[in-house]
């Protein structure tokens, strides 16, 4: 009995901690508009619904993945040169529907009075984030 009511309770906390993460990815994506942002941007309205369908689909694989314990045989530097790509698309759209709900950039451009500089402003800030990755990937975690 006590065996029962052990796995119960763990599977209990199993969903609640994946109602929990998926609905705070949810949101997310939600109040940050992402999908339709990346449509605009994309000129793809009419395509949409394959972005709604690759995250809904990436969500699901990689579920799958961990839970069954999929192994892909395939070259370490070739595997984490792809996800590495992958991660770093999705953490530079996330970092720029962030910082674009936010108004980060226009109002420091205004403050610092660099308005009439917003693309040099724009270009060595995606220039020097590229910079420091690129040197802690290859110079420094070695």
């Amino acid at each position: 009995m006590a065996e029962w009511a052990a796995n119960g309770f763990i599977a209990f906390l199993g969903i609640a901690g994946g109602v929990a993460v998926g609905s705070g990815m949810v949101a997310l994506l939600i109040v940050l508009d992402l999908i339709p942002r990346l449509a605009q941007i994309a000129c793809a309205y009419r395509h949409s619904v394959w972005f709604e369908t690759a995250v809904i689909a990436g969500s699901l694989y990689w579920t799958f993945a961990d839970f069954l314990d999929w192994k892909i045989h395939v070259p370490a530097r070739a595997a984490l040169s792809f996800v590495g790509l992958i991660d770093g698309i999705f953490i530079g759209m996330l970092a720029a529907a962030l910082t674009e709900v936010m108004n980060v950039i226009p109002i420091l451009a205004k403050r610092l009075n660099l308005s009439d500089y917003l693309v040099a402003l724009l270009m060595a800030m995606a220039l020097g984030k590229t910079a420091g990755s690129l040197f802690d990937w290859l110079v420094y975690q070695r």
